[in-house]
């Protein structure tokens, strides 16, 4: 095998970056996840990827005072602790590259593939642990698994999954999916089909809130034609893809705010303005309810205990162009 089929790994202070044809990434051993997220030329992250517990309270969310039985996973959502990193290269454990160790490694390192762990610790009471990995594949994919470790005491979750904020608005997205707007209890209206959505579109509540989440996907392909890259003169739109493992699906949202962002405005026009893109890949989603929005809660089926374990998996890689 040349080396064309293979990962080029490039074992720096304090990070260990790789690439290959159209892709190249940067892994942290310091800053807690992945850094670096580079696909077509274009950057596609703008801060770590990190795991997410709080979608902005809707309607009924308020009425049945759900926000003061869960309000700690706020917290949980803005602060989270690094506490382990772990790297493989072809199997074999590589140390945390912290120099002198890394000098073991010279200016040519090639592998099948490699492996990123990190290990998170909540600020809850009490705390919980969730476990990330990223394993990378010499043709640019990478395939992550996500484990949040239910533990007794822990209030119920809105949501499971892990965010990606991108540095620039997106132009639009495309995803195989139901139809519309979403949740676990709210999918009979929705259509199986493939559907193009442009730009990010925000639900228009007079207070906003949680909006835009699709169930059942299979996959979805967010496009970008700007960067932040002052050198780059030609706006090219590309994209990045996420996809579900064999046999499952995902949910996803993508939008150009975070759930605080949504969370602190009472109106619409208190929303900044969007310049990024948010895009949440969903293990677990609380449904909205609606009996009525004066007080009762989401069916019991549709909650997800912060007791239980919450795994899941799924794919990134170039969209098609």
């Amino acid at each position: 095998m040349n080396c064309m089929n293979k990962l080029q790994v490039v074992v720096g202070d304090v990070s260990i970056g790789m690439h290959g044809e159209g892709f190249s990434y940067v892994f942290s051993g310091v800053r807690g996840g992945m850094e670096s997220l580079v696909l077509g030329g274009k950057e596609w992250i703008y801060r770590n990827p990190a795991p997410t517990f709080w979608r902005a309270l809707t309607d009924n969310d308020r009425g049945n005072k759900f926000a003061l039985k869960s309000g700690m996973w706020i917290g949980a959502d803005c602060f989270i602790k690094c506490t382990q990193f772990a790297a493989e290269i072809d199997g074999k454990s590589v140390e945390v590259p912290l120099p002198p160790a890394n000098n073991v490694y010279g200016g040519s390192v090639e592998a099948e593939h490699a492996s990123f762990t990190y290990r998170y610790e909540t600020v809850t009471v009490p705390h919980t642990q969730v476990t990330v990995s990223y394993e990378v594949f010499a043709d640019g994919k990478i395939h992550v698994r996500v484990h949040y470790e239910g533990r007794a005491g822990l209030p119920e979750l809105p949501v499971f999954g892990m965010r990606f904020i991108m540095p620039t608005c997106a132009d639009r997205y495309r995803y195989e999916g139901l139809s519309g707007e979403t949740y676990p209890d709210r999918m009979a209206g929705g259509v199986p089909g493939v559907y193009d959505v442009k730009g990010m579109p925000v639900t228009p509540y007079i207070v906003p809130q949680d909006c835009g989440v699709h169930m059942q996907t299979k996959w979805v392909e967010v496009y970008r034609s700007k960067t932040l890259d002052n050198s780059c003169k030609e706006e090219k739109e590309s994209g990045i893809r996420f996809w579900a493992e064999d046999g499952k699906d995902i949910a996803f949202a993508c939008l150009p705010y975070t759930a605080m962002e949504l969370e602190n405005a009472t109106h619409q026009e208190e929303l900044p303005p969007a310049r990024r893109t948010v895009v949440t890949i969903l293990g677990a989603v609380r449904g909205v309810g609606g009996i009525d929005s004066w007080g009762a809660d989401v069916e019991a089926p549709y909650h997800i205990s912060g007791e239980e374990d919450i795994i899941y998996g799924f794919w990134i890689g170039r969209a098609a162009e």
